[in-house]
């Protein structure tokens, strides 16, 4: 775990550093620091659950915006027939930047998700070893 975390980690302050030419930097700069950190931290054994769980929050509240907004991933996927977010780094229509963002929020949560997985893990592991101790 503490190897996923240090890559993750890295990996979305270099996700973060991609978006200051975006035009919402303010937003996703902040929302790619937040799992790093968190990522960073874990790596170093430091564990915190409620942190992780208010990141998946507020990650799905957005994530479902950007789904059903009227050029969110639906509208992407259904009217626009799933064309390609790959093509190029800058994102002429609306539904691709969206549906773009949305995926980078699915990673985020992602990543929130297994660390706090792990942690709870290990937490019920150290339970039921003091109750054998008892």
């Amino acid at each position: 775990m503490k190897l996923f975390n240090i890559i993750a980690a890295v990996l979305f302050v270099i996700f973060a550093g991609l978006q200051y030419n975006d035009l919402d930097p303010y937003i996703w700069m902040p929302i790619y620091l937040y799992t790093a950190v968190l990522c960073a931290l874990a790596a170093k054994g430091k564990f915190y659950r409620l942190w992780y769980l208010g990141g998946i929050a507020v990650y799905l509240i957005y994530a479902v915006y950007l789904f059903f907004d009227r050029d969110g991933v639906l509208s992407w996927a259904t009217a626009h027939e799933a064309e390609s977010i790959t093509q190029t780094m800058v994102a002429d229509q609306p539904w691709i930047e969206e549906t773009r963002e949305f995926f980078g929020l699915f990673l985020l949560i992602i990543a929130l998700l297994l660390n706090y997985i792990y942690d709870q893990q290990k937490r019920n592991k150290a339970k039921r070893i003091e109750v054998k101790r008892s």
